[in-house]
């Protein structure tokens, strides 16, 4: 019997919650933050001379890159995954 190779451990880094919602936060606080650069006089106006979009999309840019920050810092444990088929049947 060859072992193929176990590429649960990939999984688990490709599908970490950290990288999802970091991911997304930082494309849509790009997003929001290039829309708060180009805010016209009228849409800062209405939001009573406050950039909020611009505040925002640099919140949202900073909490993506500190859940990127922590998964790098934390990468999930081998020892969190599944345990594979063979190891049960020993």
């Amino acid at each position: 019997m060859t072992k193929e190779p176990d590429n649960t451990g990939r999984v688990a880094r490709l599908f970490d919650v950290r990288r999802v919602i970091g991911g997304l936060f930082v494309i849509y606080g790009v997003i929001v933050t290039l829309l708060g650069i180009f805010d016209s006089p009228a849409e800062i106006d209405k939001a009573q001379g406050v950039r909020i979009n611009l505040w925002m999309g640099i919140a949202m840019l900073v909490l993506g890159l500190l859940m990127l920050l922590w998964l790098k810092l934390s990468p999930p444990d081998a020892a969190s995954r599944p345990e594979n088929e063979e190891t049960r049947e020993e």
